[in-house]
């Protein structure tokens, strides 16, 4: 069965790789769980976007590295709303996802929620609490997370 993955697959290929795969693999896992669709023609041409899409997130070099580290620690205003209860505890947790996307809505670059390093998992409380991104090249950015009750 021929594939195109829309996400990283360990031991198979990154977002936008043309893979050959076993039947049973394809149908019961990759595609019902998003990480490829079926290679047609049309769906070949999307190829381009799906790897235009990585390379966004992606960092070149150490002074792409750098340059993105300034960015991320001057950044202000980086707020996540939650649903609480009256005493302040979450119903859930926030995630690196919900980090990644409160980065871009304050202004920031887009970052892999596999990059960022949360404090023990998930944050569980509101408040201001400091989140690391791995940014490669050795370098680190850690940003103030603020979350607020909705």
């Amino acid at each position: 069965m021929k594939l195109i993955l829309t996400a990283d697959v360990d031991k198979l290929g990154a977002p936008g790789d043309i893979v050959e795969v076993k039947g049973g693999y394809g149908r019961n896992f990759l595609l019902p769980r998003g990480l490829a669709i079926v290679a047609t023609p049309g769906a070949e041409r999307q190829i381009e976007s799906i790897k235009r899409a990585q390379e966004a997130r992606e960092v070149r070099d150490a002074d792409h590295a750098n340059e993105l580290k300034q960015k991320l620690e001057s950044l202000e205003g980086v707020t996540v709303s939650v649903k609480t209860s009256d005493t302040g505890k979450l119903f859930g947790s926030v995630t690196a996802g919900d980090v990644a996307g409160a980065v871009k809505a304050a202004g920031g670059p887009t970052l892999d929620k596999r990059n960022i390093e949360m404090p023990k998992e998930h944050i569980k409380s509101t408040g201001t609490h400091r989140v690391v991104v791995d940014l490669g090249h050795d370098t680190t950015a850690t940003v103030a997370v603020e979350v607020v009750a909705a």
